[in-house]
């Protein structure tokens, strides 16, 4: 076996949690990191380590496939053989951040083994997009316990997608990057996120009618607004509705924001010179920012680790 591609993170602007309850979502590729299939050896230890995630993985596709043969169609066999000889995913995707690691891992593991794949090349119909999304979401479901499959799609397509609803998702452009003043950037809360915990907090508020109508009136209500705005190049408008998503995340959505992050986003709020928000279902990982003027926000935030993603 010849090395694989390599797969990107993503980083999903837009929509996480709202997504769940249709609200908007704008998914971008993020290739600051990238990780891909390859034979190694497995006297090593981050190479037996890899590859025996992936014989679980291997287990837990094998049993998928005979449950949804119409869903699945890998080639389990090289798989197997593959695995014996010392199969492993090279990857310097942090796990537990926000930026999909197990996304990449899926999307590596169609493209190597899916029989009738969909490939990136031919003509990405509405019908071959829901297809993939939902072979990758029974892939993914692995790890998080339930998954919508749009990282590894994002991942697999490396093109940024707009999630009009669950149903509904097309490749779309952004506004071209400028040197600007503005950025949307990464701080790292150095602690690691658990994504399944942090669904099932999400879960558990859903519960509350409360909760339930201040998602919608709210969080959803802003969140289609950033995307509208965002791909409008509407900065403007961007950064008003950002506020408001926000404050809603810091009072709805606060057991997934790390307690030692709690202070800064607060007080991006208080003085407008930046906004924070989750960046995948939060509880450690990265924390999402957007600053119209970035060079003031990093020396205000100088004691984090900060990255830029997208300039503006």
């Amino acid at each position: 076996m010849k090395k694989g591609p390599l797969f990107y993170a993503k980083i999903l602007l837009f929509g996480e949690y709202g997504i769940i309850k249709d609200s908007k979502g704008l998914a971008i590729p993020y290739n600051h990191y990238e990780g891909g299939l390859q034979l190694g050896n497995t006297s090593d230890i981050s190479v037996a380590d890899s590859n025996q995630k992936i014989k679980k993985f291997y287990s837990y596709l094998k049993e998928q496939e005979e449950a949804n043969p119409d869903l699945l169609d890998l080639d389990l066999n090289q798989f197997e053989q593959d695995l014996a000889e010392g199969l492993y995913f090279k990857s310097n995707i942090p796990e537990g951040y926000g930026v999909g690691s197990s996304g990449a891992l899926v999307a590596s593991i169609y493209e190597r083994y899916a029989r009738e794949k969909v490939t990136v090349l031919e003509n990405l119909t509405r019908d071959k997009l829901l297809k993939l999304k939902e072979v990758f979401a029974l892939m993914e479901s692995f790890f998080h316990g339930k998954s919508s499959g749009l990282d590894p799609l994002n991942s697999y397509l490396s093109i940024p997608l707009l999630i009009q609803s669950p149903q509904n998702i097309e490749p779309t452009g952004l506004p071209s990057q400028k040197e600007g003043k503005g950025a949307v950037f990464l701080i790292d809360s150095e602690q690691v996120g658990e994504t399944g915990d942090m669904v099932e907090i999400f879960m558990n508020k859903m519960k509350n009618e409360g909760f339930r109508n201040t998602l919608k009136t709210e969080f959803i209500k802003y969140t289609d607004a950033c995307v509208a705005d965002f791909l409008q190049g509407d900065i403007q408008g961007l950064f008003g509705n950002l506020k408001h998503l926000s404050k809603t995340a810091y009072h709805h959505f606060k057991p997934m924001i790390p307690i030692h992050m709690r202070g800064i986003w607060k007080n991006g709020i208080a003085t407008d010179d930046y906004y924070l928000k989750l960046c995948g279902s939060g509880g450690g990982g990265y924390i999402l920012g957007f600053a119209e003027d970035f060079e003031k926000v990093k020396e205000q935030l100088k004691d984090y680790k900060l990255q830029i993603v997208y300039r503006f």
